[in-house]
């Protein structure tokens, strides 16, 4: 059976490693076609491959390139929480401790990066030494530049060094106390005066964004090349992770940067997929849609990832139709004005209408909605008026086919809703709109709520939850599983209540107060105030 490696279209050039370069194994904790369609992995392997002071094996939970004997960095890139049990197994099978404070100078470095581990690093901190908290096109340079230079020191000292490093978190340098064992958190403090109370995450400000660096068939995207038009987003819906983590929106530059990468990726594909949470808000992606519509472009296929609703024009959808888009994916929240009103989302019931009305008109097939449940301060009438709405679209746009994707609202680190808990109602609420959507021809498609319940955990989790995945990844990844687990450990820490369904008070010490994300804490408490002009009930 041939490799996979073997139909890769590289779109950099690696380096040739110097006699003395540095072992590094770059893990994904997924399969491999999963994850080379990941923007963020293959730009940081990118990265990593092109310098010659390194020599970097891949590896994947289902094949890996030759891993060097005894390497002396292992990185791991995460995007999906419950990838932890992977990242587990892969320690094991390389002979690695998976506990941090049981490795030994013999072992790697092990560091991990990732949208999942910049956000809330704290249930996973016992697995890993570091944590590179932002964006790589800062922290990798400074990560290797600084392993450099205590290369060949002991360990503690490598760890002291490098956690004086904007941006990298070595966990075993902060302590945290408790009230009690099972109780909050009384405060988390650096382990001496030379390391510093707060780690910055590190944003990168320029205007030359991801693109991919390798094409293939393999990957689960057969054969498409992405290209980043803009990162985070200028909405700032309080809830929203992707917006606020990774503020200030930023865009690519067309001229420079957008042009020249998608020139570069169509010499080896015909596929290719514009990235980012609000590509269309690009101030100048008009004239890149007027780029793409050229003669010579015309069997280019074009993806898009969600768009703002206003921006869903009949231009917009005629080019995606020419360029073999059957449907387009826009995030309305809730069909209630009240709730868009309580989230920040800027959008009118009408602007939804006329975006259904556009894409058919456009020639689209299909038009694909996010929505949410639970949102503070929901209630039932708000879901009502999200049936309404859909049947309004329905009405509005005969013969386009609708879907509904719909999860429960997760409390998410960094965002002014971090310290409001998972709404037990949305069980239910989930359960009506499948009843009353499904009955009307509306495709409806709810996420689990009982993921939603574990991601919230793992969302507001401390570093006792390490012990407590660790056991549970012998039983599954269940509901089930986790309170099995949380009734082992009773007294160790918190009940799940505490993590999932609590409403905090704002004067809490959370997990992460000391990793400082895009905007302070003051702001984020300014933010979810001005969403709840009156106080809301806890029960909310």
């Amino acid at each position: 059976m041939t490799s996979p490696f073997s139909s890769e279209r590289l779109l950099f050039t690696p380096a040739t490693p110097q006699a003395d370069a540095i072992p590094l194994i770059f893990a994904f904790p997924n399969e491999y076609s999963v994850d080379i369609t990941s923007l963020g992995y293959q730009v940081v392997w990118a990265t990593l491959a092109a310098r010659s002071d390194l020599d970097v094996a891949r590896l994947f939970t289902d094949i890996h390139e030759p891993l060097p004997a005894n390497p002396e960095l292992l990185g791991f890139s995460m995007s999906w929480e419950l990838d932890y049990v992977n990242i587990l197994g892969v320690l094991e099978s390389l002979e690695i401790p998976i506990w941090s404070r049981e490795r030994s100078h013999s072992h790697p470095i092990v560091f991990g990066g990732g949208p999942v581990l910049t956000a809330n690093p704290e249930p996973y901190a016992e697995f890993f030494d570091v944590f590179l908290l932002g964006d790589g096109e800062i922290l990798l340079d400074a990560f290797v530049h600084a392993y450099q230079e205590v290369r060949h020191a002991d360990r503690d000292t490598q760890l002291k060094h490098l956690a004086r490093v904007p941006g990298i978190y070595v966990p075993s340098m902060y302590q945290v106390t408790y009230q009690s064992p099972d109780g909050a958190i009384a405060s988390i403090t650096p382990i001496d005066a030379t390391i510093p109370a707060q780690v910055q995450k590190q944003t990168y400000r320029g205007n030359t964004l991801s693109a991919s660096s390798v094409v293939t068939e393999k990957a689960a995207w057969e054969n498409i090349f992405m290209v980043e038009v803009v990162r985070s987003c200028p909405e700032m819906c309080r809830f929203c992770l992707a917006s606020y983590l990774t503020l200030p929106f930023r865009v690519a530059d067309v001229e420079d940067s957008l042009i020249p990468a998608i020139e570069q990726g169509l010499t080896v594909t015909n596929r290719l997929g514009l990235l980012g949470a609000s590509v269309t808000q690009h101030p100048e992606f008009e004239s890149l849609l007027d780029h793409l519509n050229q003669h010579r472009f015309d069997d280019v296929r074009i993806s898009l990832s969600s768009v703002r609703t206003n921006t869903v024009t009949e231009k917009l959808t005629r080019t995606l139709v020419k360029h073999d888009a059957k449907s387009i994916t826009i995030a309305v929240e809730s069909g209630s004005d009240r709730v868009r009103k309580i989230v920040n989302k800027k959008l009118e019931t009408d602007e939804i209408v006329q975006a259904a009305v556009n894409a058919k008109a456009g020639g689209l097939n299909s038009l694909k909605l996010y929505g949410m449940v639970g949102i503070p301060g929901e209630e039932s009438a708000d879901v009502e008026q999200t049936v309404a709405m859909m049947r309004s679209l329905k009405k509005a746009a005969p013969g386009l086919r609708l879907t509904l994707g719909c999860s429960t609202f997760v409390p998410k680190s960094h965002t002014p809703f971090q310290w409001f808990g998972v709404n037990p109602q949305a069980e239910k609420r989930l359960q009506s709109l499948q009843k009353q959507l499904r009955s009307n021809g509306i495709d409806f498609r709810p996420e689990s709520y009982n993921w939603s319940v574990i991601q919230a955990l793992l969302s507001r989790g401390d570093r006792r939850l390490s012990k407590l995945l660790e056991l549970t990844r012998h039983y599954g990844d269940s509901l089930g599983s986790y309170r099995r687990a949380f009734k082992e450990l009773k007294g160790q820490l918190p009940d799940l209540n505490d993590y999932v369904f609590d409403r905090w008070t704002v004067d809490r010490v959370l997990p992460w107060s000391h990793l400082q994300g895009a905007l302070p804490q003051s702001t984020l408490e300014k933010h979810m105030a001005s969403s709840f002009p009156e106080p809301l009930a806890v029960g909310h």
